[in-house]
């Protein structure tokens, strides 16, 4: 890492502003070969976190630009090394300028996520820190954004952290006991293990235990709109969106194929899919799309079960229920509720449970359809409590039923060496979670998900 990396740090479009940054040794000496300050005063003496006014040079040192320039000494930067930014007008072209120049001047060009990846090893952040990073740069809500940066802060760090400690504590504490016997070292109890190691299953079930929630704030929730031909799933889709993203017809059987957009309501992010409606199908182009729409019930986390309100229920209306009762949680929409209710509400209530009339037609109902939806998954009191990365939730898991052996191999009566062995596995695992312990493969894959400037 003795090198200096330059990349261009906001998007490639036309916009108002870009920035360029860079990092290393060079940083400095590199930056001021690009740009010079309309003080008169080298770049290199303008106090450090000091925006300065000046112009942007290319290789040539002809000037391309006028913007500005700051300077961040290490180790009190990003990345833990000298760095710089140079923020121009946002053409394309001056910033592709500005880059090459910077790269006359000895830098080269970053790879993806190397600034975090050099901010991580320097041990500026640790690798969930790492991960908010990128998280909070893909956060699609309100929420997703709240809990990265509650990440980014340490919140999920600190969690993990403490139970490592607590393990190494345990473990260092026996071997000193055994290297050292001539040292007034007191040793723990079996009882004082056993509650330690509890203590620490504990705190790891109860992280563990918010990966569901915490998948949903970071992707979105996996939600289908089941039900029979022509009960008004598109329309309802196309309600939810604001647009006519489906096509509707009065003709039943319209939809063919699985239809997937995405749709917020109140903060949440619905990955919402339209099925084909689900009946004894005709055709085989119809029977596939009925056997796509039954794999993505499957698949949902939420099934909205669509009915027609104006007209009995049928047999169909039964198997598609059957489907929708299959999945986590589901809500009964009532659709057609500007026509004469043919249906018995209260019936349906006590078998299906929440029921909400809507009209696709004119919105009626749709904001409390939206609101019966959030009420089943509330946005948690505390941003970044929730573990959201399928990596480490893995890593927590491997960690928790180890602690979970090691504490059941001293109930069985093993000696406390044999079941601290099962303790060391879990600790191998907490160190993959922050990084104390995690293969260069491992790093390599999580940082090559960033984009080249971060």
């Amino acid at each position: 890492m003795s090198d200096t990396i330059a990349a261009i740090a906001t998007a490639s479009a036309v916009s108002a502003v870009g920035i360029v940054r860079l990092s290393g040794a060079e940083a400095f000496s590199a930056a001021e070969a690009v740009f010079r300050p309309k003080s008169g005063k080298p770049l290199s003496a303008i106090p450090a976190r000091t925006m300065v006014f000046g112009d942007v040079l290319d290789r040539a040192g002809r000037v391309i630009d006028q913007g500005l320039a700051v300077l961040f000494p290490a180790p009190n930067s990003y990345t833990g090394e000298d760095c710089a930014e140079l923020h121009c007008h946002g053409s394309p072209v001056v910033l592709d300028e500005c880059l090459r120049a910077l790269f006359a001047a000895g830098a080269r060009q970053a790879t993806a996520g190397e600034f975090t990846r050099r901010a991580f090893l320097n041990g500026r952040m640790d690798l969930v820190q790492a991960e908010a990073v990128a998280d909070l740069i893909d956060a699609l809500t309100p929420d997703a954004a709240c809990h990265a940066a509650a990440q980014l802060s340490g919140t999920i760090s600190r969690t993990v952290d403490a139970v490592y400690e607590d393990v190494l504590a345990l473990i260092s504490r026996f071997y000193a006991v055994v290297d050292y016997p001539d040292e007034d070292i007191t040793p723990h109890t079996r009882a004082e293990m056993t509650a330690l190691l509890e203590k620490s299953i504990d705190a790891l079930e109860a992280l563990g235990g918010t990966f569901s929630r915490g998948s949903i704030v970071r992707q979105g929730l996996p939600a289908v709109l089941l039900g029979k031909p022509n009960v008004g799933k598109s329309s309802l889709l196309n309600a939810l969106l604001g647009y006519d993203r489906a096509i509707v017809t009065a003709v039943a059987g319209t939809t063919r194929d699985t239809v997937a957009e995405t749709v917020r309501l109140n903060g949440l992010l619905l990955r919402l899919t339209d099925t084909a409606g689900i009946r004894t199908a005709d055709d085989e182009v119809e029977r596939q799309g009925v056997e796509r729409s039954l794999a993505a019930a499957r698949e949902a986390e939420l099934a909205l079960l669509v009915l027609d309100g104006s007209a009995p229920l049928t047999a169909e209306d039964e198997r598609v229920a059957a489907a929708a009762l299959a999945a986590p949680k589901h809500i009964t929409v009532l659709n057609k509720s500007d026509l004469p209710c043919r249906v018995d509400v209260a019936a349906l209530r006590e078998r299906f449970g929440t029921v909400i009339p809507v009209s696709a037609a004119n919105g009626d109902g749709l904001d409390e359809l939206c609101r019966a939806v959030t009420a089943l998954y509330p946005a948690p009191s505390a941003p970044g409590t929730l573990l959201t990365n399928a990596r480490q939730y893995g890593a927590v898991q491997r960690a928790c039923e180890a602690l979970k052996n090691a504490s059941g191999a001293l109930a069985g009566g093993m000696t406390p060496d044999a079941a601290l062995t099962d303790a060391e596995e879990a600790l191998s695992a907490l160190g993959e979670v922050n990084g104390r312990a995690v293969r260069e493969d491992v790093v390599s894959a999580i940082f090559s998900r960033f984009c080249v400037g971060k």
